[in-house]
């Protein structure tokens, strides 16, 4: 089999990506002089600004010790203080402890090389981890807004003093737990989900701060489960951008801000490329965009030059470094001109895209193959 200028992104190819089943066929190829690795490097994984996994890991682990720290501090004192507020405000910095925790386990994990059925390792980890953090705040949102509600109706008595001490208290440690993991790599979906939870949690407490200055000055008790109901409002957007960045990974959307229309014509404006078929775009994880293709150029054009000119284009424009391009002319595949009008005036089809162009890797060439 001539594989045409196909390039090689990983050693398994897309074994692992549904769809890509015409690509499972590769595995063992490598020695192929039809094949080159499309992976420009680790940037797609890697730290853009140059932090090391340990470095985030550290940073991590800091923020993860002074929001659990102040966690406790803040259920014991919102029990003594009747402050639904505070235990709410506690309930999501469990929520933010639990997701700094998982983003701990999930870097380690996803740090594994692949191995055996996992041709992508354990990258999609993290996703499942921000999944998990986003369906955990919309849980305690319901919960909370709830409680909050009822508390409108009947409403207890709040000591403000003690809840505004611990509320300036929650403030100043937020900014440093921001603070801290504003310096990690926050490229990475659960990074940036521990971080947006920091802030919730920043916003959180400065609402308890306004409500309990209130209830001292006026003693208006109602001005706690309002603050409540702030948390909850926070909650419920912060899971709901979680649960859909993390569902779009797992339902292979395109990576917000690249449109597959986009990618496919620049690839089309390509010197010789006549077709484009079987194009993906999807998401591996956090930044780890990966894409497939197959291309037909023309006979003139050598096909893994313009495989090569493609990857670059590709990784100029768009940021895809990890792909898989399968180039082909034309000519190799499909009929002429002439010969496809002349089987559409005989009403036979040719093949085309739902036939021939349906399978990558098992097209039979000329006898002088892709040269």
């Amino acid at each position: 089999m001539s594989a045409g200028g196909q390039s090689r992104a990983t050693g398994s190819g897309h074994a692992g990506h549904d769809g890509h089943d015409g690509h499972d066929g590769h595995d063992g190829h490598d020695g192929h002089d039809g094949h080159a690795h499309g992976h420009g490097g680790a940037g797609h994984d890697g730290h853009a600004h140059g932090l090391s996994a340990d470095a985030d890991q550290r940073l991590l682990a800091t923020a993860l010790g002074l929001i659990a720290a102040f966690m406790v501090a803040e259920v014991t004192v919102g029990l003594v203080a009747h402050s639904l507020a505070l235990v709410a405000d506690a309930g999501h910095m469990l929520t933010d402890a639990a997701a700094i925790a998982l983003a701990l386990v999930a870097m380690a994990l996803a740090a594994r090389p692949a191995r055996g059925f996992y041709t992508y390792g354990l990258k999609r980890v993290e996703i499942l981890s921000a999944q998990a953090n986003g369906v955990t705040l919309l849980v305690l949102a319901v919960v909370f807004t709830m409680e909050g509600v009822r508390r409108l109706f009947d409403p207890p008595q709040v000591r403000g003093a003690l809840v505004l001490a611990v509320a300036l208290a929650g403030i100043v440690v937020n900014v440093l737990a921001a603070w801290v993991l504003s310096k990690a790599n926050r490229q990475s979906l659960n990074v940036e989900g521990s971080f947006q939870h920091i802030l919730t949690d920043l916003y959180a407490f400065i609402g308890t701060a306004v409500a309990a200055g209130i209830i001292l000055a006026t003693g208006w008790q109602r001005a706690d489960p309002l603050a409540t109901l702030l948390v909850a409002a926070l909650m419920a957007k912060a899971g709901y951008a979680l649960v859909r960045e993390s569902g779009r990974v797992f339902l292979e959307a395109a990576p917000r801000g690249i449109d597959p229309a986009q990618v496919e014509t620049e690839i089309r404006r390509g010197a010789g490329v006549l077709e484009v078929h079987e194009l993906h775009v999807w998401e591996v994880t956090s930044r780890f965009a990966a894409l497939s293709a197959h291309v037909l150029v023309d006979t003139a054009r050598d096909c893994h030059a313009s495989r090569q000119e493609l990857e670059a284009v590709l990784a100029g424009k768009f940021g895809i470094r990890h792909t898989t391009l399968q180039v082909d002319h034309r000519e190799d595949l499909l009929p002429s001109p002439a010969a496809r009008a002349a089987l559409a005036a005989a009403g036979r089809p040719h093949g085309g895209h739902a036939g021939t162009l349906g399978v990558t890797g098992d097209h039979t060439h000329g006898p002088d193959g892709c040269r």
